[in-house]
């Protein structure tokens, strides 16, 4: 695999916990790291991230290689994995940390996002309210939220929240799981 022809798209989605969770499981995806991201220079850390003060959301940083999945069907996932139509929540996760958003660092990745956006609204009754913005700097999150749900599978917020959410990505995009991923939760 050649690195330079590989890609990464910043995403967030609400907790970034389901995102990894989802993308750890793709065909494709060479790398997963959560973090945050879109506050400019402000520190984060998950504390000061959490009080909603900083501007940063909760993000994962997802490389991949596009000659085995493509970045439509990655930002189609994206748009499957959240609710892209409740603006700073996710569920019970409220506060701009939780907001919809994709982080571009060119304008020809944030046009790929605007054709995502419109194409995914079909699916969507409510406006999608996703921004687009620019990329700045990113901060790695924590090593006890890197691969949190393969790490704490019988944790509350992994069977009530991360755990609905994959098997309905899975129903959609199970053709795009890598050939050890469990079609459905085996985990109880």
């Amino acid at each position: 695999m050649n690195q330079q022809s590989e890609r990464t798209i910043v995403m967030a989605g609400g907790c970034f916990w389901c995102l990894d969770a989802w993308f750890r499981m793709v065909r494709g995806v060479t790398h997963v790291e959560s973090g945050y991201t879109g506050g400019g220079d402000a520190p984060a850390d998950y504390y000061s991230v959490c009080t909603g003060t900083t501007g940063h959301a909760e993000a994962v940083a997802v490389t991949f290689d596009p000659s085995i999945i493509s970045e439509d069907v990655v930002l189609d996932m994206f748009f499957t994995m959240h609710n892209p139509t409740t603006l700073n929540r996710q569920g019970y996760d409220v506060g701009t940390q939780y907001r919809s958003a994709l982080f571009t660092n060119s304008q020809e990745q944030a046009e790929v996002f605007e054709s995502a956006i419109e194409r995914n609204q079909a699916n969507w009754t409510d406006q999608i309210v996703t921004t687009i913005e620019p990329l700045g700097p990113w901060y790695p999150a924590e090593t006890e939220h890197q691969d949190y749900y393969q790490r704490n599978p019988q944790a509350g917020y992994c069977q009530v929240i991360i755990d609905p959410k994959l098997n309905a990505a899975r129903a959609r995009f199970v053709k795009f799981l890598e050939a050890d991923t469990p079609t459905s939760n085996s985990i109880s």
